[in-house]
């Protein structure tokens, strides 16, 4: 905070209001209906069968080309990857989250660990917390070293503060060796962990940028890469929707792979789109459709702000006008004409006499991504199964569901709502992300999404994520016209001389798109 005299005040306005303004101005720039019930809105967590057992009898042994530019086949388990030891490594479902069991420390502490590809920070409970059953102990790792650096990330629903830290870690079913790592030891926090979870903490995949406090922390997975000799690249299956619900807890929810992608883990071929900047996954959508409707929007409208890929987010998030074009095109499309507002706004569920599942009533949501030949692009397409997705409540007489999308005002997020229905390939050494219908996105003989391609792009913009200054160029014009501020008012201080000291602190860009601000309580 800068605290002024009453002599300065006027300045201090004068400053106050010219911010404002710019802030105004880029905020500028950024028949069937008797069958269904409204019910206000109750979660439980979801609690999954794995439908379709994934093949793994063949064993996959990669390791780097010795040119270090991609993969290959090799017999020899010298600096190879296992990527069978890490098939179903994950546990969890998109309304509590996939974790991962790490070993942090000497001797190791098992924990839990949430997998979030929308940040990049490790940070893990260091203290007791009445909704974690158990945290890292510090003093009891022999490798722990203090950075003398405090942390903290704040969340529109939620945060937390701790003290940065190095340690060593393994992962039991992930690459073999160990690695030290930056950890971020959570000392306190609010609405962070939430009540029903079962992990300990957080493993942020993105880019050094997003890193807090600032892009020096190195990220998990680039320490992994760096000590271990992997390939800069992993590949996520996430397993938790459309299924049967199930009175037993924690099946393999997916799978994490490290150093490449798992043949077995999807079906036919892998389509890649460009990542189009290095902090979050972000990408560039050309279109959506609605069953057949295309929406008929400026591309520019769906990559407001950014477009990115993150498992940490519940749903799949649109921009407001998308989304509202959204609901409209369900809504002339759909069998049941007349809904409940709340359904859509996710403040009510839409119920079913037992059995009667409304997934019929529905059409397919379609997302159209630029192709690595950007001239072309690729659609991935997820049934009703996965957007309208059933909550679990054994008590009730209906069968209830929830709208899987939600409107965003941090732009568009491909959530667990679509990824679950894709194997999700993070090629970072290509700079590109991948595309393949995963082996577990069925339910009975049926698959839970589609792709198809490549389709021509000639009727789209040549660059449909230029429409708004990325929030790290906004945070540049940010401290440039507070330091221009702060020259005027020294000057003005001095010519008053009426010394002042000011002092100040930044707030942080935080991830906006985590799961801890949007997962389902």
């Amino acid at each position: 905070m800068v605290s002024l005299t009453a002599a300065t005040a006027v300045t201090a306005m004068a400053c106050s209001s010219a911010v404002s303004m710019w802030a105004l101005a880029f905020s500028l720039s950024f028949g069937l209906s008797e069958c269904h019930f409204s019910v206000p809105l109750r979660i439980h967590p979801g609690k999954y069968n794995l439908s379709a057992r994934v093949n793994v009898s063949q064993l996959h042994r990669v390791a780097l080309k010795p040119d270090g530019s991609g993969l290959s086949f090799a017999s020899d388990p010298t600096g190879t990857v296992n990527f069978l030891d890490m098939v179903g490594n994950l546990q969890g479902d998109s309304g509590r989250g996939y974790y991962i069991e790490m070993s942090v420390g000497t001797p190791g502490q098992k924990l839990n660990i949430l997998l979030d590809t929308g940040s990049s920070n490790f940070a893990i409970a260091a203290a007791p917390h009445p909704y974690v059953t158990h945290y890292f102990n510090t003093d009891l790792s022999s490798s722990f070293q203090a950075l003398d650096r405090s942390v903290a990330v704040r969340y529109t629903q939620g945060n937390w503060e701790g003290e940065l830290g190095i340690d060593n870690v393994s992962i039991p079913k992930g690459p073999n060796g160990t690695i030290t790592v930056n950890i971020a030891a959570i000392l306190s926090s609010d609405g962070f962990f939430l009540p029903g979870i079962n992990w300990q903490g957080i493993l942020g995949m993105a880019y050094p940028a997003l890193a807090r406090p600032d892009s020096s922390v190195e990220p998990f997975f680039n320490s992994v890469v760096k000590q271990l000799g992997i390939p800069d690249v992993f590949s996520l299956q996430m397993c938790g929707a459309g299924l049967s619900g199930s009175s037993t807890a924690d099946l393999p929810g997916g799978s994490l792979i490290m150093g490449g992608a798992e043949p077995t883990l999807y079906r036919g071929s892998v389509w890649y789109t460009p990542i189009v900047e290095e902090w979050y996954y972000q990408v560039e959508v050309l279109k959506l459709e609605v069953g057949d409707q295309n929406l008929n929007l400026d591309c520019k409208e769906y990559n407001m702000d950014k477009a990115i890929v993150d498992s940490g987010t519940t749903m799949l998030r649109l921009p407001v006008k998308v989304f509202n074009a959204v609901v409209e095109a369900i809504t002339r499309s759909s069998l049941i004409q007349e809904f409940s507002s709340g359904f859509w706004e996710g403040t009510k569920l839409a119920c079913w006499m037992k059995g009667e599942t409304p997934w019929r009533f529905f059409p397919k949501l379609s997302i159209y991504l630029r192709a690595t030949n950007t001239s072309q692009s690729f659609r991935i397409t997820i049934l009703p199964q996965l957007y309208i997705q059933p909550i679990t409540d054994e008590e009730s007489v209906l069968d209830c569901f929830r709208f899987g999308v939600s409107s965003s005002a941090n732009g568009l997020v491909i959530g667990a709502t679509v990824m679950e229905g894709f194997y999700v390939v993070f090629d970072r050494a290509h700079k590109r992300l991948g595309f393949a219908l995963s082996s577990c996105a069925v339910n009975g003989d049926g698959a839970l999404s589609e792709i198809a391609g490549p389709f021509s792009a000639a009727d789209v913009a040549a660059d449909c994520s230029s429409g708004m200054p990325k929030e790290p160029l906004l945070w540049v014009i940010s401290y440039a016209l507070m330091a221009v501020c702060a020259v005027i008012l020294v000057i003005l201080l001095l010519l008053l001389l009426l010394p002042c000291r000011r002092r100040g602190r930044f707030g942080e860009i935080t991830d906006e798109s985590s799961l801890v601000r949007h997962r389902i309580k």
